[in-house]
């Protein structure tokens, strides 16, 4: 008569159920957390398209009134120092807009700004944004952004 002894399993795991429960969990946070990172960056384009279309917003006003285009911040009531607009920083710090103004012809007296290019560049860790680096628009309501990147105003 053979006896056979049951083992009996004590609560636990094994060093292998750990080790594959370490793998499945690397491959994920590997996968889960550039996705996050890109999702991150999209959400902050915002910033950049809001700056931008606000001060397009502003100019227009400010043209409306004064038959001009401006780039000086407290014309435009975006801040209270009298300064052009130029590298400044905007919202949490992920992209600075710049305001330049074209003159019109050299004979119109005094001179008209006859147009306007606002553009909001990537700084800080949104250059990693790669696709949308810059966001532009003009007097005539031309929305681009480099390097070219289709869906950067969406």
């Amino acid at each position: 008569m053979s006896v056979r002894f049951k083992q009996r399993r004590t609560g636990g795991f094994t060093l292998v159920e750990l080790m594959v429960t370490i793998v499945v969990a690397s491959i994920l946070i590997s996968i889960a957390v550039p996705a996050y990172q890109a999702q991150v960056r999209k959400s902050r384009r915002t910033e950049a398209r809001m700056a931008v279309m606000d001060l397009a917003t502003r100019e227009e006003r400010y043209y409306s009134v004064n038959n001009d285009y401006s780039n000086s911040a407290l014309q435009l009531g975006y801040g209270t120092v009298d300064t052009q607009i130029k590298d400044q920083t905007v919202g949490n710090g992920y992209y600075q807009v710049t305001v330049e103004n074209t003159l019109a012809a050299p004979l119109a007296a005094p001179p008209k700004r006859a147009a306007f290019t606002i553009t909001a560049k990537a700084s800080g860790s949104q250059l990693k944004d790669a696709p949308c680096q810059q966001f532009v628009v003009d007097q005539s309501g031309t929305q681009t952004s480099t390097p070219s990147a289709s869906d950067c105003w969406n």
